[in-house]
């Protein structure tokens, strides 16, 4: 198996370099570029095509979220997980829509932010239980009263998939716990992704939990 490329972002040298001296820790992990500013990442990450991007939000002139949405635009297949201080309701909801498929404070464990890169790079999404509290009483207080998907009715093996998505699992490990192979894992995940009105499993395990579909 080759080694999970990685690009790093964050306008602060100091932060960078501990950062990329700390992944490098890893022997599955290579770092293949660093950059301090959101126009330079899009740069990097179109140039190195990385496998994970590690952004912060803060950066000068555009910010994470703008870089989230011009990677979108531009169909990058990189997926990014943002790593940063903010843990307020809009960033977090604005990372999520522009298509984050992490979300990690800073300040976390090592093993944890070493955790998240695999399972994103994997396939699996995750949201630590902070910042997915967050999100989901932001849904709350924009939905209450309005169910964001009226209707929607999944069958109980959409249900298992599901509560496994909202675990970080990826596709492989799905088809593992249920004994199922993973071209039937896609296509459940790909029903699961209809009904709800979402594009990827960050935005579906939100969505889910936010309508009631499941409890993170």
């Amino acid at each position: 198996m080759g080694r999970i490329r990685i690009v790093a972002v964050d306008d602060h040298p100091v932060v960078r370099e501990g950062l990329v001296a700390m992944l490098q820790t890893q022997p599955d992990f290579e770092v293949v570029g660093e950059a301090g500013s959101g126009v330079d990442a899009l740069t990097l990450v179109e140039r190195s095509r990385p496998d994970v991007v590690l952004l912060d939000l803060e950066l000068p002139g555009l910010d994470g979220v703008g870089v989230l949405k011009r990677l979108r635009e531009r169909g990058a297949s990189s997926r990014v997980i943002v790593f940063t201080v903010f843990d307020t309701d809009e960033r977090i909801i604005a990372a999520v829509e522009s298509g984050a498929a992490g979300y990690l404070l800073k300040g976390a464990p090592r093993s944890e932010l070493f955790a998240a890169i695999r399972i994103v790079h994997g396939g699996g999404s995750l949201l630590q239980p902070l910042v997915a509290s967050t999100v989901l009483r932001h849904v709350a207080r924009q939905e209450r009263g309005v169910s964001e998907t009226p209707g929607v009715s999944l069958t109980p093996r959409e249900q298992d998939v599901l509560g496994l998505l909202a675990r970080g699992k990826s596709n492989k490990e799905i088809a593992a716990a249920l004994g199922v192979t993973e071209r039937t894992v896609k296509f459940h995940v790909s029903a699961i992704f209809t009904k709800l009105g979402v594009t990827n499993r960050t935005e579906a395990v939100t969505r889910a939990a936010g309508s009631g579909l499941i409890k993170l």
